[in-house]
């Protein structure tokens, strides 16, 4: 398995200092796209048609086109209060056996034919790295998670820091 980076890189050392979040939003370029079709769509709609029906597509198409692009990129990983947070799921930090940064070439194998079927997965193509953490709950059937991250090593780190802390 690729992993992105050593567990003594200055990336992971940081993540100890205290808790972590980020959005695991949109490039701007799908926004760029995205609304570029909408407002084609629109005029395409608007030449074809007339009266306030020409108009129509523009006051929907872009802004339904919007809302869509921010809920895909609406969804958030946070490291806080003992627990992972991935959008409104939210594993306990006691649970955490270990967390693998890795790279692009490490998320797919660990999601490529092999994979398990139980494992958690908030996976977004548009970002190479992620994060797989390895439970430790009998109770519990998923063996790990899986979680796209732009900073795969600070995730890992900051997991590790909070359940040495715990």
């Amino acid at each position: 398995m690729s992993v992105s980076s050593s567990p003594s890189s200055p990336a992971s050392r940081t993540a100890a200092a205290g808790p972590y979040r980020e959005r695991l939003g949109l490039p701007w370029w799908f926004w760029l796209a995205g609304l570029s079709l909408a407002t084609l769509l629109a005029v395409e709609v608007w030449m074809g048609a007339s009266g306030l029906r020409s108009w129509l597509p523009f006051v929907v198409l872009p802004p339904a086109t919007a809302v869509g692009l921010w809920w895909w990129g609406r969804v958030r990983v946070e490291v806080r209060d003992g627990q992972l947070w991935v959008d409104d799921a939210h594993l306990p930090v006691r649970y955490v056996a270990d967390a693998i940064p890795l790279d692009a070439a490490g998320r797919r194998e660990v999601l490529g034919v092999g994979a398990d079927p139980l494992a958690f997965v908030v996976q977004r193509p548009w970002i190479a790295g992620a994060v797989q953490v390895v439970l430790d709950d009998p109770a519990d059937p998923t063996p790990f998670w899986v979680v796209s991250s732009r900073h795969p090593a600070e995730l890992a780190g900051a997991v590790l820091a909070a359940r040495d802390a715990g």
